[in-house]
Order: structure tokens, then C-alpha cells, then sequence
């Protein structure tokens, strides 16, 4: 058989024949199967060498497992358990009456111990075919649900451990790939965050429906509905109850909303985990923020170069006020760190007030708000200006007297960096009006306004060139002068973004100074119009005028820009 393994490894170009060797003896020395150690080891190229093994084996290859064109009987034809115990997936029931067999998909053909549980325990006559094993352990995931084997055994009774789901003992919260303990509820709701940590979700919401508990991860910004085991329904109190014992929050309360943290460890991260629960008709929803403990720094903004010089520029000011603006979700935290961090030096003292601390900076002083106990954002900036800081972080200004006080704190020599809800930057300055800041004061302490917004980005490895049209770039507001082929996503996508064409976000900005003219402009509450015109004579480029730089360059698309920015206007540089 070692003859069989190697032969297709030479065909696809392996250059390490030894190494390839070398796993083959450990595995038949520990009696299993080698195609699982040939994968992890990396010695081979798993498509490629699985295509050519199921060539030489003579047994179908498929190149792609259409999961959403599965009829649901397969999952009755081939239960959850053995189907994810032993990695097979069925893929077609074929044939009538008595010539009627299941076609069942593998990428280790070797496994007897998978081929032998399949024959026993299914009632059709299995015809074999190979795939690989990444897309069949999407495909599984996919027709049975995250977490399906460990649901299965809950509901049969097995170790389902009542006393423990209910006592609040929680040694500790780790999410680990290796985890063998018995199927439990514990077990079920570590296959749901691990699953989402897997696809880089931010967000889980775990929502109950009338006759079904309906679990979303947000990825990219998206939405997207994850398949969960039928009849998840019977679990939705226990599933509900270990998320909230995981946050240290009060099982027995049903009726009012809490909030609380999780802090996970998962493949040697630490995850911190923004818990809030909101009780509904049909029961208690529970929404999940996923905060990865991550270095910040301005080049992982990925900020044009003229954007970036205005940025550093500012963040060298000595004194005056920094609002970054936009809607929720539109990574304003993850900008506020990345200035922190820029400007983060022992002769600095930094301290933040935030509700609450997403992300722990080191050498940087962060309060989190308590409003319960009257540690509101303005009670803390009148403690923290008294302890002499030079720059300070303020996670929002909601009212008239938190945006009075940072007012008061860049008059007298500190650099204030916060946020505000508004829709661009220039609606940042009617918007502290319109909270009853004198336009005096706004002129006199804001030194730029900072809006932005995310789009999601090309899947580098599946995109495709896309042309633009001179009408195209009338229409749109493209500039002429901005070289460079655009990109679309690749119908279908690829394995590597989920066959969804992107991978990952990216902000896309726009600047507003408070130069000589504009303060001129905002103390006298000159008209937005004036304000505008005035702005893009000091050199304003509107978002979506930064997001064709985004699209030219090839990393993001025309309909993702057009989706979070105005139409009125494009601009360029």
C-alpha cells in the first residue's frame, strides 16, 4: 500500500519523498490510517493528491459537493452520528426498488474502521466516491448543523449533566480543537462559538423562533444563518442557560435584559466575549460579541497615503479634540486603538473612559463607565482631568455635558480623541450644535472630524478583472484620472472565502479639518452647503472618493462602496 501512497504524491510534484516517508511509517506503526497524517503534515497538496489517488484507486472524484441541493432524506439515510464520528457524507440516494443504493462521499479511503461502521449500520448499499477534506467538512457542517453528533447523544440522555449546567461552576472557559470530553451541553456550545471563531465571525445570535432555535453568525458584516440539528428546539432553555452561566449572569431573572463578558481561550488566544441577553416572547435571545485580544497599529488600517498624512499629522497636535463618526459596526474602536497605539510612549500619559473596555492597551489608563453606581463618562473625565493626563479617550460623547467637558479638556492643553453617531464627517459639527455646544467652542477645540464606514474585500484568491466604462465612471463619479483595473468576486466564490467572493473588511474614510476658513465658517454657523464647498477647496475627499481608490487598487467592488456611501458626490484625488 505504501507504493499506492507515494505514486500520486509524485505525480503532483512532492519534493519532500523522505518526509512523505516518514509519515507513512509512524502511521502504520500507530495502526491508523495515513491519509489524515499525509493532510496535517502538509507533505502533499490535499486536492491535487487526493484527485490523483481516487484516479488510481478508480473511484469517482468530486469536484464540488452543491450542499444546498441535498435532499433532506440523505440525513435519514445516513444519521449525524456516524456521518460525523467518521467523516462520510451522502451525497445522492440512486437507483429504484431493490437496485436502490447510497452514494456516500470520503477523502480517506483507507479508514476500514469508517467503511466497516457504514456497512453495519446503513440500510442501502453503499457505492463509494472521494472528495476533499475541506469541502467535505464544510459539507457536513453544512447538512447536519454545527454541533449535530454532540446533539444527537444529548437528547438520547448521554451525560447530560443537569447538575453542572445549573450549579454555575465554570472552571474554565476553553475552547479547544483536542476537546474529547463526553457529549454534553457544555460540548454543544463550545461546537457553536469554535465554529464561528473558525468562519471569523464577529457576532453570534442565538434567537428563539416559535418552533425552532435559530442560530446567525455575523461574518464580514453579513449576516449568515447557520444549519442546526432538527428538533434543536428541546434544548433551547439548556443552551441559553450555559451561555449565561458562561457570563456569570443570572439564570433564574428571564424577564429583564443583562450584559455580562465571557473570556475564552481558543487555539492560545484569548477571546473576550460580549454577552447581552433580551428576553422575547418566545424566550430569551442571547447576542454574542466576539472581541479578539489584537495588536493595533495604523498600517493595519490599510489607509491610503493621503488619508494617512492627515492622520499622523493630527495625531501629533498638542491639544484639541479628534472625533472619528459613523454608524454602529463601523469600526470606530478599532480606529480609536490604532491612534492610541500610535501615540502610546512612556513620556505620555493616556487615560480612556469607555462603555465598556473592548480591548486592554498596555501603559494606557482605562476606566470602564458604571452608570449603576454613578461612574457615568462625565463624573469620570472630571476625576481623570485632575490626574494630570495628556491624551484622553473619551468611547463616546452622548451628551451636552460629556461634550462640554472634553470641550474644556482640549482648551487646557490635551489632545481628546471620541466618537459620534453621525452620517459624515462634515454632519459631526451640527451635530455637537445640535446637542447645544455653542459654535464657538466648536471651532475653537475640534481639529478634525473622521468618518468611515466598512466594505467587505475581495477574496484574493477567486476575484476576477472587471472593466469600467468611461460612462461608467461618469455615472458612478469615478475619477478619470485614477489608473488601475477593477475587480469583481468570482461567482460562486472558492474554498479559501466560503464561496462567498470576500474575505475579511476594510474602512473606507473621509477628513474633515478644522482649518483657518472652516472655524471661521462653523462660529458663525454658516450653512452646511458653505461649509462643504469650503471643505473640499482645503482638500476633502468624500468617501466614496476614497472608495474608488479601494476599488481601482482591487480590493473591494463598485457595489460595495455604492452600498455605504452617498450618491451626490465622488470625488478623487
Amino acid at each position: 500500500m505504501t507504493q499506492l501512497l507515494i505514486e500520486p504524491a509524485r505525480r503532483t510534484g512532492c519534493e519532500d519523498l523522505h518526509a512523505l516517508s516518514e509519515v507513512l511509517k509512524g502511521a502504520a506503526q500507530r495502526q491508523r490510517s495515513p491519509i489524515d497524517d499525509l493532510l496535517d503534515a502538509g507533505v502533499v497538496e490535499e486536492e491535487a493528491y487526493l484527485r490523483e489517488l481516487a484516479r488510481d484507486l478508480g473511484i469517482e472524484w468530486l469536484d464540488s459537493i452543491p450542499v444546498a441541493e441535498l435532499p433532506l432524506p440523505l440525513r435519514e439515510a445516513c444519521g449525524p452520528r456516524i456521518a460525523l464520528r467518521h467523516r462520510l457524507l451522502p451525497v445522492a440516494i440512486e437507483g429504484e426498488g431493490d437496485q436502490k443504493r447510497l452514494k456516500i462521499a470520503t477523502f480517506d479511503p483507507f479508514n476500514l474502521i469508517a467503511r466497516q461502521a457504514a456497512a453495519q449500520e446503513l440500510a442501502l448499499p453503499i457505492e463509494w466516491c472521494m472528495a476533499s477534506r475541506k469541502r467535505l467538512h464544510e459539507a457536513l457542517r453544512r447538512l447536519y448543523g454545527v454541533g449535530a453528533d454532540t446533539f444527537e447523544q444529548i437528547l438520547e440522555g448521554r451525560d447530560f449533566d443537569y447538575d453542572h449546567l445549573e450549579s454555575g461552576e465554570d472552571e474554565a472557559n476553553v475552547i479547544d480543537q483536542d476537546d474529547d470530553e463526553e457529549a454534553s451541553v457544555v460540548k454543544f456550545v463550545n461546537q457553536i462559538i469554535r465554529e464561528a471563531l473558525d468562519q471569523r465571525a464577529t457576532d453570534i445570535h442565538v434567537e428563539p423562533l416559535a418552533t425552532n432555535l435559530r442560530i446567525r453568525y455575523r461574518i464580514d458584516g453579513r449576516l449568515i444563518e447557520i444549519a442546526v440539528p432538527e428538533n434543536i428546539k428541546a434544548l433551547q432553555s439548556s443552551v441559553i442557560a450555559r451561555l449565561k452561566i458562561m457570563a456569570r449572569l443570572d439564570i433564574a431573572e428571564r424577564r429583564i435584559p443583562q450584559d455580562g463578558r465571557i473570556n475564552l481561550q481558543f487555539e492560545g488566544q484569548t477571546i473576550d466575549v460580549r454577552v447581552a441577553t433580551v428576553p422575547t416572547v418566545e424566550g430569551e435571545s442571547v447576542s454574542l460579541r466576539l472581541l479578539n485580544q489584537e495588536k493595533f497599529n495604523l498600517d493595519k488600517l490599510g489607509m491610503e497615503s493621503f488619508v494617512r498624512r492627515k492622520i499622523e499629522q493630527l495625531l501629533h497636535l498638542p491639544n484639541g479634540i479628534i472625533l472619528i463618526t459613523g454608524p454602529t459596526g463601523s469600526g470606530k474602536s478599532t480606529s480609536l486603538y490604532s491612534f492610541l497605539s500610535e501615540v502610546n510612549h512612556p513620556e505620555r500619559r493616556i487615560v480612556t473612559v469607555e462603555d465598556p473596555v473592548e480591548n486592554k492597551l498596555t501603559g494606557v489608563m482605562q476606566i470602564a463607565v458604571k452608570s449603576e453606581i454613578g461612574l457615568t463618562f462625565a463624573t469620570a473625565l472630571r476625576s481623570i482631568l485632575r490626574a494630570d493626563p495628556n491624551i484622553v479617550m473619551i468611547g463616546e460623547i452622548r451628551d451636552l455635558e460629556t461634550a462640554e467637558i472634553a470641550i474644556r479638556a482640549s482648551l487646557t492643553g490635551h489632545l481628546v480623541f471620541s466618537t459620534l453617531h453621525t452620517n459624515d464627517a462634515i454632519g459631526g459639527i451640527s451635530r455637537l450644535v445640535d446637542m447645544g455646544v455653542e459654535p464657538f467652542l466648536v471651532s475653537a477645540a475640534v481639529r478634525a472630524f473622521l468618518a468611515q464606514r466598512l466594505v467587505r474585500r475581495l477574496c484574493p484568491h477567486c476575484k476576477i478583472p472587471r472593466e469600467v466604462s468611461d460612462a461608467d465612471r461618469m455615472e458612478l463619479g469615478i475619477p478619470m484620472n485614477l489608473a488601475g483595473q477593477a475587480y469583481s468576486n468570482k461567482p460562486g466564490g472558492c474554498d479559501r472565502c466560503r464561496s462567498t467572493g470576500f474575505a475579511g473588511r476594510l474602512a473606507i474614510y473621509e477628513v474633515v479639518l478644522l482649518t483657518q476658513p472652516m472655524q471661521e465658517l462653523v462660529a458663525h454657523s454658516a450653512q452646511a452647503a458653505d461649509i462643504r464647498a469650503q471643505a473640499v477647496r482645503d482638500g476633502y475627499i468624500p468617501m466614496r472618493g476614497y472608495g474608488w481608490h479601494k476599488v481601482m487598487k482591487g480590493e473591494t467592488t463598485i457595489e460595495e462602496v455604492v452600498s455605504v456611501t452617498s450618491s451626490d458626490i465622488g470625488g478623487g484625488e
